[in-house]
């Protein structure tokens, strides 16, 4: 392709960004360059490629086309989302405080309050979707503020740009996960975030068969940096996992609209069957949020979180499923449910738990691309025993 892919939509740049041509033979995909090194003809002349950690052509055109689609700098590749918050995690360091969004992902808990507090970082765990809680959880030595929007698994919304522009009023950066929604519904960048994280793993590999994930920030200095943690800590992507990554991407836009098409039915099944107590999707015209979520996302995105009542109700029902699997992660192409208080949020404490209203009762869905007569007769019969 030529030309610069910025000025084209959405899809033809999930298509082409970073793909070009090999130049040895004309193939349409990039090849996997499985290499730990590269040859260098003459000692003491400079070559663009040395060392597989520090660069790798599969890997680079990956990082071109995650960049493209959130409209960033330029992106990086890693072994895992983890691995990207943790990198990400080195614009601060002891001594600095960070406002985090209080219902995140476990293990972005268990890294910062676990890890990361050991090293002298302090952290302010807050409703970020009351901008005043906010402000008053801004301090001077504030230097980042945090936010997951959607939340895993409460479904908050966060209004990014006003929190963003909060942040920077009081110079702090903002760091955005943006993995649930993925950059086909929502670009954070676009709203005046400074850096994105993804945890490739789930929608943009979208596969279920690679881990990984991405990191993409805004300006070239923070973008030198990066390169140099990756270099330094070498939690690189793997060439092959980059291959996997860039082909799931090639059908994101495809995905997703299948993905919000068939969670759409399925929010109208479970917001009205009398086994469910409660449904959260900021689909729904009266979630807290709703309307911020129309107005900063292109849609919904295809993560649902239910309040069957008690532990035991929820057990019924997972213990029933048929055609949706009980296990942890999200985002592929084949329905996932969970169970958020023993599986992927078992990290964060009881106590905790309790504050955030993530009770023993919740389940997650996130609802893939089957047909969606298959698994609303699924959830149907599951919700029958229980």
């Amino acid at each position: 392709m030529k030309g610069d892919p910025r000025d084209l939509g959405f899809s033809t740049r999930a298509v082409h960004a970073g793909q070009k041509p090999d130049p040895r033979t004309g193939s349409v995909s990039v090849p996997i360059y499985q290499t730990s090194t590269y040859v260098q003809d003459r000692l003491g002349e400079e070559v663009q490629y040395e060392y597989a950690r520090v660069q790798n052509p599969t890997r680079e055109a990956l990082e071109e086309q995650v960049a493209m689609l959130e409209r960033g700098h330029a992106g990086h590749a890693f072994a895992s989302g983890m691995a990207a918050i943790a990198a990400l995690m080195t614009i601060v360091k002891a001594g600095d405080h960070v406002v985090v969004s209080r219902n995140v992902y476990g293990g972005t808990y268990r890294y910062f309050t676990r890890i990361l507090e050991r090293y002298g970082l302090s952290f302010s765990w807050v409703d970020t979707t009351d901008l005043a809680a906010v402000e008053a959880a801004l301090r001077p030595e504030t230097k980042m503020v945090y936010l997951e929007t959607p939340t895993n698994p409460m479904m908050d919304i966060t209004d990014i740009a006003a929190a963003s522009a909060l942040a920077h009023a009081h110079g702090a950066r903002v760091a955005v996960d943006n993995t649930f929604l993925s950059p086909y519904f929502q670009r954070p960048l676009d709203l005046g975030a400074d850096f994105v994280v993804h945890s490739t793993t789930k929608f943009l590999n979208g596969h279920s068969d690679s881990i990984g994930g991405a990191l993409i920030s805004t300006s070239a200095e923070d973008s030198e940096w990066f390169a140099l943690v990756s270099k330094s800590a070498g939690a690189i992507l793997s060439p092959f996992d980059s291959f996997l990554v860039m082909r799931g991407i090639k059908t994101l836009a495809v995905r997703m609209e299948r993905h919000e098409q068939n969670t759409r039915r399925i929010v109208e099944l479970l917001a009205g069957h009398p086994k469910v107590q409660r449904v959260l999707y900021p689909g729904l015209p009266d979630f807290p949020g709703h309307e911020i979520q129309k107005r900063q996302a292109s849609g919904f995105g295809s993560m649902i979180t239910i309040e069957m009542g008690s532990f035991e109700a929820a057990k019924a029902m997972l213990d029933r499923m048929r055609v949706m699997s009980l296990a942890e992660s999200l985002g592929g192409v084949e329905s996932l449910i969970s169970h958020p208080a023993t599986m992927t949020h078992a990290s964060i404490p009881r106590d905790r738990r309790a504050l955030l209203g993530l009770t023993e009762g919740m389940v997650r869905i996130s609802v893939g691309i089957e047909d969606v007569e298959d698994l609303l007769a699924d959830l149907d019969q599951a919700l029958a025993g229980v």
